[in-house]
C-alpha cells in the first residue's frame, strides 16, 4: 500500500464557480480560500507531510487588474487572520516562486509568515506564488552556470524552489480541465495525476480522502516490472 508523503493541488474553477453561483468571479475566490483550511485539515489527518497549493501563477498577471488586486487582498487577509492559528497548529508555510513583483506591503508579510512557522513540523504548506515551471528550471540552470557546476538532474533538482522537497505522488486539479498548466513540470514526471470535474469551491475533505484511497491501489514500478 502507498502512503503519500507530498500532494500538490491545482485548485481550478473558482472564478467560473463565482459566475455561475452569484455572477462574480471574486465570490469563487473568496469560497475558495475555505476550502483550502478544509483540505489542509484533511491532509493533516491523512498524515501528509507536503502540500503543495497553486496559488499565482505567472500567467495569472494576464487577468483583469481588478481581480489580481482582490487576490492579494484576499492572501493579506488570510495572512493576519491565520498566522497566530498557523504557528499553534504548528504548520509551516514555504513559498516558492518570485514574490519580488508583489506589493511590498504583502511581500513583507509573506516573508514575516515564513519566518514565523520556520520551525513547524506536522505539515508544510508549499504556497506557489507568482510561480512557473519553466522559469524555475531557467533559474535553476542558471544558477548553476554561475558557480560552474555541472549540469545534471541532481544538481538541477537541488537548485529548485522545491529543494530537499519530494517529488509529490499525487497531483489534484479540479475544474474539469486536464493539464498542469506549468506547475511542477520538472517535479511531476512520476506523478499520478487526478484530474476532477468538480470546481474548487464544490471540492471537500472526502473528494480528498477518496483520492488518497484510489492512490494506494495504484501499482507503481516507475519505469520497471513488477515481480
Amino acid at each position: 500500500m502507498n502512503h503519500p508523503i507530498h500532494v500538490a493541488i491545482i485548485m481550478d474553477g473558482n472564478g467560473r464557480w463565482g459566475i455561475k453561483k452569484k455572477n462574480s468571479r471574486n465570490y469563487g475566490h473568496k469560497k475558495g480560500i475555505l476550502v483550502v483550511e478544509k483540505i489542509i485539515e484533511a491532509a493533516i489527518k491523512k498524515k501528509i507531510k507536503y502540500l503543495t497549493l497553486f496559488v499565482f501563477s505567472t500567467e495569472n498577471w494576464k487577468r483583469p487588474a481588478n481581480e489580481i488586486k482582490y487576490l492579494f487582498k484576499l492572501l493579506n487577509n488570510y495572512i493576519d487572520s491565520e498566522i497566530d492559528q498557523l504557528k499553534k497548529k504548528n504548520i509551516k508555510i514555504k513559498i516558492i516562486g518570485n514574490i519580488n513583483p508583489f506589493p511590498e506591503n504583502l511581500k513583507s508579510k509573506i516573508k514575516k509568515l515564513q519566518k514565523y512557522t520556520k520551525t513547524n513540523n506536522k505539515i508544510q504548506i508549499n504556497m506557489a506564488l507568482n510561480y512557473g515551471a519553466r522559469n524555475e528550471i531557467i533559474n535553476a540552470v542558471n544558477k548553476l552556470k554561475r558557480k560552474a557546476i555541472k549540469i545534471n538532474e541532481k544538481n538541477i533538482s537541488e537548485n529548485l524552489y522545491t529543494k530537499n522537497i519530494p517529488d509529490p505522488e499525487i497531483l489534484i486539479r479540479t475544474g474539469n480541465t486536464n493539464r498542469i498548466s506549468n506547475f511542477l513540470v520538472w517535479q511531476l514526471v512520476y506523478t499520478e495525476i487526478f484530474f476532477i470535474k468538480k470546481m474548487w469551491p464544490e471540492f471537500t475533505a472526502k473528494d480528498f480522502f477518496k483520492i488518497i484511497d484510489n492512490f494506494k491501489e495504484i501499482n507503481r514500478n516507475f519505469g520497471g516490472l513488477n515481480d
